[in-house]
């Protein structure tokens, strides 16, 4: 009988740079900077990763602590409210511990002064008391690394984020790389795929390690329920199909976006109006769906607004004639 306390793990995480599919040329400089810093027994420079959301920064930050073999903090930037939490985080490192803050972006600012004698001094001055009795006290810290993960780079403040020496950006992934990731994942879950299976499932994967993990959990549902856990070309279409995915790897709002801009507008809309016509608001348009259909060549930014490129005209009016009543039900 297993322990009740044994932790299942639903689903694969490298545990190091090896296991780790893509970004290879971030992972040859982290390589570097562990390797010296574990040479020298230094911490690590204080580190800010963005890119889009879904990429694996949280997954690199973890093999980083392992090879350091130190111990990682996560928490996220909205979670810090007081600086008595972040007092209580920093207090408790040891020596060459890692910090990771996700969503960096979004850290308050009392929380964000705190960070800066911290980053840089490695202590924190403390108010103990109020009013004309208040005394400031010096609390030495271990020396830690912060790494900051954010999908915004630009809305971090100009002060927090010079104090970073290590800034890389990770970008999405490709088709090749997504297709490795795939077939490493449906190993891990012991499910029977074929490389055509797995290509299919990463060219509707949007670029991104998160959604391909999550459709392929959709497959293995499929494939345990009506194939004999086999994942073959054939079960994926049927599944692509029953999610709402088209053979462009285009989600039923990607769909319906498309269609309300050609079909309505002529090919042009403001994002205020293509927002109240999807009943979305404007930043869930242009972090979620506006990058991948960008990437994709069916939608440009533009002084007018939001754009179908003239070329793609043809294909997507012959597409949705007669279909956006289709999408608007399946939204529903």
């Amino acid at each position: 009988m297993q322990d009740s306390s044994d932790e299942k793990q639903y689903e694969f995480i490298p545990s190091s740079f090896d296991d780790y599919i893509g970004q290879d040329k971030l992972k040859e400089k982290l390589k570097v900077y562990t390797t010296a810093c574990k040479m020298r027994n230094d911490p690590l420079d204080h580190m800010l990763l963005f890119g889009p959301p879904g990429l694996g920064k949280t997954t690199l930050c973890q093999i980083m602590a392992q090879v350091m073999q130190v111990d990682i903090k996560i928490c996220s930037g909205p979670m810090l409210e007081r600086t008595g939490d972040l007092v209580a985080i920093l207090s408790n490192l040891d020596p060459h511990d890692i910090l990771f803050i996700d969503e960096i972006h979004r850290t308050p600012s009392n929380i964000e002064e705190v960070l800066y004698s911290a980053m840089e001094q490695f202590k924190i001055d403390v108010i103990i008391g109020q009013g004309a009795g208040a005394k400031t006290v010096t609390l030495p810290l271990q020396p830690f690394t912060l790494i900051g993960a954010t999908t915004k780079v630009g809305s971090i403040s100009a002060p927090l984020r010079s104090r970073f020496g290590i800034i890389e950006h990770i970008d999405f992934y490709s088709m090749e790389e997504l297709t490795q990731l795939i077939l490493q994942n449906a190993q891990f879950l012991q499910v029977t795929i074929d490389l055509a299976a797995a290509q299919l499932i990463a060219k509707c994967s949007r670029g991104t390690p998160r959604v391909a993990k999550k459709l392929l959990r959709r497959i293995r549902d499929f494939a345990q329920v009506t194939n004999d856990n086999k994942a073959s070309i054939d079960l994926v279409e049927k599944a692509m199909q029953a999610l709402g995915i088209d053979s462009d790897g285009l989600t039923a709002m990607d769909n319906l976006l498309l269609s309300k801009i050609i079909m309505h507008h002529n090919g042009t809309v403001g994002l205020d109006t293509l927002a109240s016509l999807l009943g979305e608001d404007k930043e869930t348009i242009e972090t979620v769906y506006e990058p991948y259909l960008i990437r994709q060549g069916f939608l440009e930014k533009t002084p007018k607004g939001r754009q179908i490129p003239y070329k793609k005209i043809p294909y997507l009016k012959k597409k949705y004639i007669g279909q956006e009543d289709l999408f608007s039900m399946q939204e529903q």
